[in-house]
């Protein structure tokens, strides 16, 4: 594959032509100094000029120290492009133990109806927040043992990336609403993919999490929207323990006791109701 630019600012070397093209055939949109190094047998210095050159003249961009992305030859004079940010984050991480989740995967999946303006990425390593030409990445910090029910998703046409499948993301929904938008948010998500959720499947990953709230959470939506079998929320109950959790951990803890799911309903089964149009 040849890479042509038809302006005099983007103009290529053989050296750039070169690593451009190499590049593109490595399908490494997004590359890194130690790619630069490898392409052309560079020392460290070498590569991080040749890179310099490339974003001053816009054939590149800078995402993050370290961290840059080829500029398409179809944009012409632009020169502030980010790319796909789904691949974005997982270039951020290294492509290594992650996985896009909450609000990010809830849009994947078709669980929300407003477009999602913050990336969350599941790591093993706490990181800080980064944002990139508005928009910004956040890391949620996991243990392994909690890396399980992921899926891939093709993010452009040659591009996949590691998300959390339904059922998972709306455990971790369940887990941490406020990396969703609230616990009603969720809940719209469950309602929204409904008929393709495998209720099963979200009930022992429930168990497999091992956390009360969860659990009792779950159960409560899915005996509101009559989802799933009796028998499968009777192996919810099995696994409650006897403390009290709000319904939604973001709002202040009032509303009626549960005992069923050892909830306090601090968001109102009418308001659940209303928010799926049941």
């Amino acid at each position: 594959m040849h890479v042509r630019y038809n302006n005099k600012q983007k103009t290529l070397g053989p050296k750039a032509a070169y690593l451009l093209t190499t590049l593109y055939e490595w399908n490494r949109a997004v590359f890194r100094i130690r790619d630069v190094q490898q392409i052309l047998d560079a020392d460290e210095s070498s590569a991080r000029s040749l890179i310099r050159q490339l974003v001053d003249k816009g054939i590149a961009t800078r995402l993050k120290p370290g961290l840059f992305l080829i500029v398409p030859p179809e944009l012409g004079w632009e020169t502030e492009y980010m790319g796909n940010p789904l691949v974005v984050a997982r270039e951020i991480v290294g492509g290594r133990n992650y996985y896009l989740s909450y609000a990010t995967a809830m849009e994947i999946h078709g669980m929300v109806t407003q477009p999602q303006l913050v990336v969350y990425v599941t790591t093993l390593r706490p990181r800080r927040p980064v944002t990139i030409m508005g928009v910004e990445f956040r890391f949620v910090q996991a243990k392994k043992k909690f890396f399980f029910g992921l899926s891939e998703h093709w993010a452009t046409k040659q591009e996949k990336v590691t998300v959390s499948d339904l059922e998972r993301t709306i455990i971790d929904g369940l887990r941490k609403p406020g990396y969703c938008g609230g616990l009603t948010e969720v809940a719209k998500g469950l309602w929204m993919r409904s008929e393709d959720m495998n209720v099963e499947r979200l009930v022992s990953y429930a168990v497999r999490m091992r956390k009360a709230g969860v659990i009792g959470r779950l159960g409560y939506l899915l005996e509101l929207y009559d989802l799933g079998s009796p028998e499968l929320r009777e192996i919810l109950k099995h696994h409650l323990t006897e403390t009290y959790l709000r319904l939604d951990p973001l709002l202040p803890a009032e509303g009626r006791f549960l005992r069923t799911w050892r909830l306090r309903l601090n968001v109102s089964a009418d308001e659940l109701l209303s928010a799926v149009g049941t």
